[in-house]
């Protein structure tokens, strides 16, 4: 089923992002986290991969496995990063062989090591061409996009953000998900841009609760952790169980608040864990 038609169904969705697991040990993890997340009954599950299109091939396979023996509605990550013409063409082939009906499609990340993205000779640069070439070419894949409240780093202004963002659905993608963010007053503001520049599709808040030291610190670092859970985790000192329940205290207060306001559903990246979205959930029943 194409995730637009779920949109038809269902006036939000909650829905979960995972990646492939690297060895046997997190592949064993993997299963008790899918398992207890599979009872809160997704709308749609989506499998990313590794930074330079590393851990492709192993996205595939979890795609399928979760599309055909699991029986959830599965979106594909799918990246311009060394991707030829031939290459879409064939994984194109090969994720339609699948019977997945949806793709998230991305310019990605360059290769570890390299500072500036580089598309190969003859392929694309940006999303919205590979977007561009896969309607023309005559898949009919639901294709989702990803969209920056916070403004994509590499873009000169928003408004230029927003005019990428606008050719993107243009090209075909029928829905966005965000990166995440921690600003929901932000987040509301970006969709009023985005309709003002005629971009009329669901735009679907990602989340990511900041539930240890380590993520809040990474984040604080680069100056995205909001100044609110700044305070309680520095009153937290390096208690892990403290830590954790601020992190879930700011991650179920802004998931409510963006319910209420109206946002069209919930997509977490879940770092295939499951503890801190199952427990969000139990908490928005009746938001």
């Amino acid at each position: 089923m194409k995730i637009i038609d779920i949109f038809k169904a269902q006036a939000r969705t909650f829905s979960f992002e995972f990646y492939p697991p690297k060895d046997e040990i997190s592949a064993v993890d993997f299963g008790i986290n899918v398992g207890q997340l599979i009872k809160l009954n997704p709308s749609f599950v989506s499998v990313t991969y590794g930074a330079g299109g590393s851990s492709q091939e192993r996205t595939f396979a979890l795609v399928g496995y979760l599309q055909q023996k699991i029986g959830l509605q599965t979106m594909a990550h799918y990246t311009c990063v060394g991707a030829s013409k031939e290459k879409i063409i064939a994984d194109m082939q090969s994720i339609q062989t699948m019977g997945v009906d949806n793709l998230m499609l991305l310019r990605g990340d360059p290769p570890q090591g390299v500072e500036v993205f580089e598309p190969l000779p003859g392929g694309f640069a940006h999303a919205s061409e590979l977007v561009a070439f896969i309607r023309a070419a005559g898949f009919d894949f639901c294709i989702g996009g990803a969209a920056y409240p916070e403004k994509h780093p590499e873009a000169a202004s928003m408004p230029q953000d927003i005019a990428n963002l606008k050719r993107k659905t243009d090209a075909g993608a029928s829905f966005l998900v965000t990166q995440l963010f921690f600003d929901n007053a932000g987040y509301f503001r970006f969709v009023e841009q985005c309709r003002a520049a005629g971009i009329a599709c669901r735009i679907i808040p990602g989340i990511l609760p900041l539930t240890s030291f380590s993520q809040w610190t990474r984040f604080a670092e680069m100056g995205h952790a909001p100044e609110a859970l700044n305070e309680k985790i520095q009153s937290c000192g390096e208690n892990p169980k403290k830590i954790y329940q601020a992190g879930m205290d700011f991650a179920i207060a802004q998931c409510r608040e963006l319910l209420s306001e109206g946002a069209p559903g919930l997509h977490f990246f879940t770092l295939n864990k499951s503890r801190a979205t199952v427990e969000i959930f139990e908490t928005l029943k009746g938001v």
